[in-house]
């Protein structure tokens, strides 16, 4: 497999788990805390867990994510993710999704 192929896999593979990140932290919007600082803390429940914990594991070993714990590994990566899963609207990922409000409904 020349490099070129090798690339091309792995940012297909990046989207991907981007996007499942995504679906499932939106999932479990509904139950989300707001801090006074703007960082939203979501409450997802297992089985969701367990597969947001391994994508986040992954991602972060994609990435070179390095932290103090695993949970700032995780965060690090986290953020990482929901960047490339463009959780704006211009987002190429966002079309044929629901918009901000309607993830809240």
């Amino acid at each position: 497999m020349i490099a070129s192929e090798r690339f091309e896999r792995a940012a297909v593979l990046g989207v991907a788990v981007a996007e499942e990140t995504r679906r499932l932290l939106r999932r479990h919007l509904d139950d989300r805390e707001e801090g006074a600082d703007g960082t939203v803390l979501v409450d997802v429940p297992y089985p969701d867990a367990a597969v947001v914990a391994t994508l986040l594991d992954v991602a972060a070993e994609c990435f070179g994510e390095r932290g103090a714990s695993v949970e700032e590994t995780r965060q690090a990566a986290l953020e990482t993710l929901l960047q490339l899963a463009g959780f704006d609207e211009e987002s190429q990922l966002n079309q044929g999704a629901p918009g901000r409000d309607d993830r809240r409904r």
